[in-house]
């Protein structure tokens, strides 16, 4: 299973598509790894660099419609090669959702009011996120504070992730 703690990087806007996450260009690479330097290239997002901004982080919070667009997976490979296993939203495109899982990866759905409280709370401070699958609460730190917050993903795909992937799952089972 995949780590799923980290420091946060908050992407306050909605719609951030799977061009802006992984730009169209670089999908000739050979290796999931090739797409490493390219993150968030293309994203327009005030105040956000990615050379300076993505380097230690493991999770993103963002807004609604994460990862719209086109329905391939290099978007998720692109988010693990910079070691981003969570991704927590108001909610997904339903294919890149599922890409997520699929990948072994976390893409977490907190009601619109949890996202906005995400952000005025915790937004621009040093703040980390662990999701306890098995419980299934995300774990929120930041200097002086610490809070669980619950969500709920569906058997299979908390069954996908401890596999770590649709691969190895299918492996196991199959």
């Amino acid at each position: 299973m995949k780590n799923f703690k980290g420091k946060v990087l908050f992407l306050d806007r909605s719609d951030i598509n799977t061009d802006e996450i992984i730009p169209a260009k670089y999908l000739t690479e050979n290796t999931k790894e090739a797409l490493q330097p390219y993150l968030l290239e293309d994203l327009k997002l005030e105040g956000f660099h990615p050379e300076r901004d993505i380097a230690d982080k493991a999770v993103i919070v963002t807004r609604a419609n994460f990862g719209c667009g086109s329905s391939r997976e290099h978007a998720p490979w692109a988010l693990e090669m910079n070691a981003i296993n969570l991704v927590v939203a108001e909610n997904f495109a339903r294919i890149f959702r599922q890409n997520m899982f699929n990948c072994g990866m976390m893409a977490v759905e907190l009601a619109k009011e949890k996202i906005d409280y995400l952000f005025k709370t915790f937004g621009g401070k040093e703040t980390i996120i662990e999701a306890d699958v098995d419980k299934e609460v995300l774990i929120v730190t930041s200097p002086g504070k610490t809070e669980e917050i619950p969500y709920s993903i569906s058997e299979f795909d908390k069954a996908l992730v401890q596999a770590g992937g649709w691969l190895n799952y299918a492996d196991a089972n199959y």
